[in-house]
């Protein structure tokens, strides 16, 4: 990591820029003790793994990164299949070399085949996840990967019974290089012991860019919460596995949660705001979740993620730093000697490269697999408690 003094001076001139407009003293900052680094790039080494993987469902443009984690990891595109004609023909857009297969079947009756990816529609996804497990591969679906408590409990037995990994891409952590570097510093002591998690998660439900699932609308499914799962599910599953990642929790429970549709009467049963508080054996936490990212944001949403420590605290701003710059990866931390804002582009990311190991080794090493399903467990549990709010005009 290196410390970039052109920049540090140009973070310190934007930062008293807006100390000034705020009427603060340029003190506040503590001109002496701001720090700018930037993650020293890294050559990247050649995957040490090779397996074949396949499709099973793109009905979320997730599937896109979901392909691209595993591809950066070794994996071999073979086969895909999907249901829906127009995100069938996206994807052989994308990948104009994949063979793709008329039917479920033929991927899961592929021997050949050791993986599969899927973002089908939600409420199909743990489902097909038990079928593709007793066809014995290994699964890893887009979140949510699991809607109800019936579907929980069969896939922990399906688990239990064929040993293979059931994982769920809790992009938001697992993809995202600066909550990567946020794990690495909470792991490494950077703030103590973690008391509690702040994670704020605007989304938007018509993006013109990106693979975020929006840029053509947005299917009849997805305004459905028992297709969809309902907000605290959906977009609350990323969440809750930060929640339980960075503060360690082992057990939690919810406190309370709520949702409502405050903006969008055409869809009577749609949520497009929920929130929930969390309470952990070694933490606190609360999430707060909606629909509402304005266009002139320039990206779906201002991620934010907030640590408290018992010697310092994170802040990463996920996607953009508003009213600073565009980018995303940005991570600040202060501690007992100093703040230091840290451009976490050049970070790695492991999670492709350890799931296509897990799958060779059957180890656990990229997404601890307790962890993975009581995330799951606790946003259907948040979602079946919720108290549905309708807010006077």
């Amino acid at each position: 990591m290196k410390v970039d003094g052109l920049n540090r001076r140009r973070f310190l001139g934007g930062a008293g820029a807006l100390l000034a407009a705020s009427g603060m003293p340029m003190g506040a900052l503590g001109e002496g003790a701001v720090i700018h680094e930037v993650v020293a790039a890294q050559t990247g080494e050649k995957p040490k793994h090779s397996i074949k993987f396949a499709v099973c469902g793109m009905s979320h443009d997730h599937i896109y990164g979901m392909v691209g984690a595993i591809q950066r990891g070794g994996g071999v595109l073979v086969a895909a299949y999907g249901a829906e004609p127009d995100k069938v023909a996206a994807f052989k857009k994308r990948f104009p070399d994949v063979k793709m297969v008329a039917s479920e079947g033929e991927i899961l009756h592929d021997a050949a085949i050791q993986l599969v990816l899927s973002s089908t529609i939600p409420v199909d996804r743990a489902p097909l996840g038990v079928r593709v497990m007793k066809a014995g591969k290994d699964y890893l679906s887009d979140k949510p990967g699991i809607l109800t408590l019936p579907q929980l409990a069969e896939v922990r037995k399906t688990i239990a019974e064929t040993k293979r990994l059931y994982g769920i891409m809790y992009s938001e952590r697992l993809e995202v290089k600066a909550a990567v570097k946020a794990g690495e510093l909470v792991h490494a002591g950077a703030i103590g012991r973690v008391i509690q998690t702040i994670n704020i998660a605007p989304h938007q439900i018509v993006q013109g860019y990106g693979d975020g699932g929006g840029a053509g609308g947005r299917p009849d499914w997805f305004w459905k919460p028992e297709l969809y799962g309902g907000i605290l599910c959906d977009i609350g599953s990323h969440q809750v596995d930060q929640f339980l990642y960075y503060t360690g929790c082992t057990k939690a429970e919810i406190v309370e949660s709520q949702v409502s549709n405050v903006h969008h009467p055409d869809h009577p049963r749609f949520q497009d705001f929920g929130d929930m508080v969390l309470r952990g054996n070694k933490g606190f936490g609360y999430v707060r979740l909606d629909w509402f990212t304005p266009d002139g944001l320039g990206t779906w949403g201002d991620g934010r993620l907030f640590i408290l420590g018992t010697k310092g605290y994170i802040e990463v701003r996920k996607y953009v730093d508003v009213g600073v710059k565009k980018a995303g990866n940005n991570l600040f931390l202060v501690d007992a000697t100093s703040q230091r804002y840290i451009d976490c582009n050049n970070v790695e990311l492991p999670f492709g490269p350890q799931f296509v190991a897990d799958v060779v080794n059957r180890t656990h090493v990229a997404q601890d697999q307790t962890q993975c399903l009581l995330a799951a467990e606790l946003v259907i549990k948040a979602q079946m408690a919720a108290k549905v709010v309708t807010l006077e005009a």
